[in-house]
């Protein structure tokens, strides 16, 4: 754990799961996506606390009321090898510019180091300008020419 001027930032636990969920939605507002969140705060705690996790998760709290997180997994690059994808990172919205979101992602960072992996993968919306400038200021790269892809199952 680490302490920040008044918030501090641990590994998520099982009864984070439907503090975690609220950000989840707060995140799908902000991204103009509400309807595409299937997740259930269950499905977190099977997912991510169950005998075989399968993501890492740290949340922010201040005065004991989580605030943000940053959820991440390991994904393998034929290319470069292990990496942490890092699938979200969320600040509640009057929490933000308080230092949260880079103690947070400074925190992912560190985990991808100690376990060894050779980098950190992530998305972003190319409107979210206030990300972007965020992640520039680590020396992020932005590629281009690639497309997402998915499927439902």
């Amino acid at each position: 754990m680490i302490a920040g001027v008044d918030f501090n930032i641990r590994k998520a636990e099982k009864e984070d799961a439907p503090v975690m969920m609220e950000l989840i939605y707060e995140l799908a507002e902000f991204e103009k996506a509400p309807e595409s969140v299937i997740n259930t705060s269950r499905k977190i705690e099977i997912d991510g606390f169950g005998e075989n996790p399968l993501f890492y998760a740290l949340v922010a709290a201040f005065q004991d009321r989580v605030v943000g997180m940053s959820l991440c997994c390991f994904r393998y690059s034929t290319w470069k090898g292990k990496r942490l994808y890092l699938e979200d990172l969320i600040v509640t919205g009057n929490f933000r510019g308080r230092g949260i979101g880079k103690a947070l992602f400074e925190e992912t960072m560190k985990l991808a180091k100690i376990e060894n992996c050779s980098g950190m993968n992530w998305q972003l919306l190319d409107w979210n300008t206030p990300a972007m400038d965020f992640y520039k200021k680590y020396g992020s790269e932005f590629e281009s020419g690639w497309l997402n892809a998915q499927i439902d199952l």
